[in-house]
Order: structure tokens, then C-alpha cells, then sequence
């Protein structure tokens, strides 16, 4: 085996034709440590030896990339942001509209579109609405669309969202058909996928933090593109817009943006 075959550079090219995840996009020294953390685990040695295993076992590549795509969400993670979308960020939106399309962008296991459709069936009863939910795993897609969660996913959650909106079940709680039908979950890959536009609301979240500083840039031009003139867009805790006047973004409040007119 040529040592050249055992390098990050030949592990990127080589995982692209199966997944569709462009790793040049990714920062390359914590995606490394991630990729290497799941092989010692495992204990594959090298590229090559780890690149066979999971072309050849799909429960493998489906728990490394389960790995490798960071899907960790709770409903209303973030408590604070979640009451200033309810009490300033929604009614700025509503005062204008009655129809709202929403996108909620990397959605993980559905509970960012879920909290979403929550709180606009809770607190804008007026309100229609669509949400389109994206993300690249399909696993996670399909756990969403089946909307079953367990006790730990509400920490964050009001008890009587809890008893309003899901039904508890031998298999856990699951989401009421009145929420459930506001979604539409589609596979989706950010960095390369056309968007489509004319959202009113669009949340990001905690998505972007491996991204290298090009593909952020990259991806916040096309999501400002997909967004209305007034639309919003939600980005994590974690994530800052810096240069937000040559995006065209203006902030309303922390973590939120507007699209200017």
C-alpha cells in the first residue's frame, strides 16, 4: 500500500463518491481529529483499511457519519432565543404577512421545525404556514419524520407544550399530526444543493461551526439570496455575522438578521 493512500488529502477524495460531503469545505484540523477519534475507536489504523469498512458495512458508514455531521438538537435548545423569536422576532414578521414560509436549514431529528410549528400554532393561531426541515443525514431525516423523541429532548421544553403537542407512547413521545403536517423534510447538502427561495424566516444552527471561513461565507450569501426583502435568519450561539452590510443582513436582536428591503 503506497503511504501517499494514507493521507487526509486521499481520505477527502476517496469518501466523496459515497457520501456526497465535500470535506475541503470542513476545517480540516477538527474534522481530522473527529475522523481519526471514530477510527481509534474502531480500531482501523488506516485510511485505506477504514475507507473499504464502510463501503463494505452500511451500519458502519451510517454511525460514522451519524459521527461526522454533529447531530445534537433539543426542542427550544437555547431558552432565551426561543422567547425572543416568540415576542419580537414572529410579531415583527405577522404584522406584514399571514402566510409564512420558514426553512429550518440542517434540521438534525426535526426538533428546530418542530419548536417552530409549536410556536407559531401556539402563539399566532392566525398564522398559515409551511416549514421546509433539510439535512444531509438520512437517518436522522427518518427519525424526524417518524417524530418520536425521548424524555431527555424536552429539557428546555414548557410541561404543557409537552401535553398539548405529543402523545406519550410505548416507544416515547410523539408528535401530534396538527405539527406534524406543517413539515416537510427533504435530504438536502448545503454546501452544493440549490436553495430555493421567497422564505420569509430561515434558522441555521450551530451548523456552520466546522465549515471553513469560505463555505461560511459561501453559504450566507445563498442563504440571504433565498430569504424575501424583511425575511430573518436565525444563526446559532456560537455564530457571529461579521460583515453583515455586504451580505445585506441588518441584526434585529442576538443570533437574529434581517434581510434588507
Amino acid at each position: 500500500m503506497l503511504n501517499s493512500e494514507n493521507t487526509y488529502e486521499w481520505f477527502i477524495k476517496a469518501f466523496y463518491p459515497k457520501s456526497g460531503l465535500d470535506l475541503n469545505f470542513y476545517k480540516q484540523n477538527q474534522m481530522q481529529r473527529r475522523i481519526q477519534s471514530f477510527m481509534t475507536s474502531h480500531k482501523y489504523q488506516t485510511y485505506p483499511d477504514f475507507i473499504r469498512a464502510i463501503n463494505s458495512d452500511p451500519v458502519l458508514y451510517d454511525s460514522f457519519f451519524k459521527h461526522l455531521t454533529i447531530n445534537v438538537s433539543q426542542f427550544f435548545r437555547d431558552t432565551t432565543q426561543w422567547n425572543t423569536l416568540r415576542d419580537t422576532v414572529f410579531p415583527k414578521l405577522t404584522q406584514q404577512k399571514t402566510n409564512l414560509k420558514l426553512w429550518s436549514a440542517g434540521c438534525s431529528s426535526g426538533q428546530e421545525p418542530y419548536s417552530l410549528a409549536m410556536t407559531l400554532v401556539e402563539y399566532f393561531p392566525g398564522i398559515n404556514f409551511s416549514i421546509l426541515a433539510s439535512d444531509i443525514d438520512v437517518n436522522v431525516l427518518q427519525q424526524a419524520k417518524d417524530g418520536i423523541y425521548k424524555q431527555n429532548d424536552f429539557t428546555s421544553t414548557p410541561p404543557q407544550i409537552i401535553q398539548k403537542y405529543f402523545t406519550l407512547t410505548d416507544k416515547g413521545y410523539q408528535i401530534k399530526d396538527i405539527i406534524k403536517q406543517k413539515v416537510t423534510f427533504k435530504r438536502q447538502n448545503l454546501l452544493t444543493d440549490r436553495f430555493d427561495t421567497g422564505f420569509d424566516f430561515l434558522a441555521c444552527r450551530n451548523v456552520v461551526i466546522y465549515f471553513t471561513e469560505e463555505a461560511k461565507e459561501m453559504l450566507y450569501q445563498k442563504f440571504t439570496r433565498s430569504l424575501n426583502p424583511g425575511g430573518i435568519l436565525f444563526t446559532g450561539s456560537t455564530e457571529h455575522l461579521f460583515g453583515m452590510t455586504n451580505l445585506g443582513l441588518k441584526p434585529v436582536s442576538s443570533f437574529f438578521y434581517q434581510r434588507q428591503e
